[in-house]
């Protein structure tokens, strides 16, 4: 058994690919629906999860909940961390942009290209509410200015006794950022941000906000025109060489706040998939229910023979993570420029011993 968990692991993570920071772009797989592989770093002293995070296009939902234990803000010297960077894609049709509001993420599927580019958002906050719907991106605009809609004036006034400006001119304090692109529901764009470290948070008012350097890459890529569909899949359920995965998100209250319990709809959802596709799998139905009551947003083989995440992420190679943390130049709206390296007297220490099961410490 222990031979067949190494193998497993040799598979899983030396034969998927890596993730290229900053540019989350996946070929879309000849078979099956899941991108990306699991990777590891190990953190010096000065970093935090959000730096790390962000660097490999991760969400604060995604890189928190994967890692439970390791504090967000001080992990201290050393520290393994797992990147998720493994994605059950959303349902098909893979066309245009999707977004996930559970998962936090947005999807774009090229229309000339079998790729899928990827990255975190922020969204709604409690109390607000997106329509799971159909539209397209009506249009672009690089500098935006925002006149902000009465509800939300209304909003902060009541919550915070603000009187916000009514008109927020373009530039670095414009809470769109500098680029910003209208879908064709009433005042919901995808756009930029002046507080990047809110992505992967529910942070707007029904908007979905990217990284600067993000909405910097998928703004020239997106026509007017463009098909955006948005979903709400807390469970998502795919199939990599045969093996059935779950990733689970914590759901939305805003759409759950009545009908079947959580485990219910994950084991429809994945007994559904199983007869679509024609998948004969036995199911470790208690990991399931463990993957669904964690919700830690990795994607996870849930076969009978399937190592648990414990097992995965203690296995999981760990190199060093090379770069100094994002300075005052990325707190606001602007692409933030290339991260420096770390001290060499950071990156000396940085060394994380990893034990296949089938091998002795």
């Amino acid at each position: 058994m222990q031979k067949q968990l190494g193998a497993w692991f040799l598979a899983a993570f030396m034969g998927c690919g890596v993730t290229v920071a900053n540019a989350s772009v996946y070929a879309l797989p000849a078979q099956g629906n899941v991108v990306g592989a699991l990777e590891a770093v190990t953190t010096h002293r000065d970093d935090t999860l959000l730096d790390i995070g962000r660097f490999y296009d991760l969400g604060y939902n995604q890189v928190t909940a994967a890692n439970p234990g390791v504090n967000p803000w001080l992990p201290g010297e050393a520290s393994k961390v797992v990147i998720p960077a493994e994605y059950i894609l959303p349902p098909k049709p893979w066309t245009g942009i999707i977004v996930d509001i559970p998962a936090r993420r947005i999807y774009y599927f090229p229309v000339n290209d079998r790729v899928v580019y990827t990255y975190p958002v922020g969204v709604f906050l409690p109390g607000w509410k997106e329509a799971l719907t159909d539209t397209r991106i009506i249009a672009k605009y690089k500098m935006p200015a925002w006149n902000v809609p009465k509800n939300i004036h209304a909003w902060f006034e009541k919550k915070f006794h603000m009187d916000i400006p009514w008109y927020w001119p373009p530039g670095a304090e414009n809470p769109m950022g500098e680029l910003a692109m209208e879908t064709g529901l009433s005042g919901i764009f995808i756009h930029g941000t002046y507080h990047p470290w809110g992505v992967g948070m529910r942070a707007s008012q029904g908007c979905f906000q990217m990284f600067p350097e993000n909405v910097a890459q998928l703004f020239p890529m997106v026509p007017v025109g463009t098909p955006v569909r948005i979903i709400d899949q807390p469970n998502l359920v795919g199939v990599r060489d045969g093996q059935v995965y779950l990733q689970s998100y914590k759901p939305m209250y805003a759409y759950h706040k009545k009908g079947i319990p959580e485990l219910q709809r994950a084991v429809m959802a994945i007994k559904s998939f199983m007869v679509r596709n024609r998948i004969d799998e036995h199911i470790d139905w208690g990991m399931v229910r463990h993957i669904v009551a964690e919700h830690n947003t990795v994607a996870l083989p849930i076969g009978v023979d399937a190592p648990s995440y414990a097992t995965l992420s203690a296995a999981l190679p760990a190199t060093p993570y090379a770069y100094a943390p994002y300075g005052p130049s990325a707190n606001g709206a602007a692409v933030p420029p290339p991260l420096p390296l770390a001290s060499a007297a950071d990156q000396e220490h940085l060394h994380v011993q990893v034990t296949f099961p089938d091998q002795k410490p």
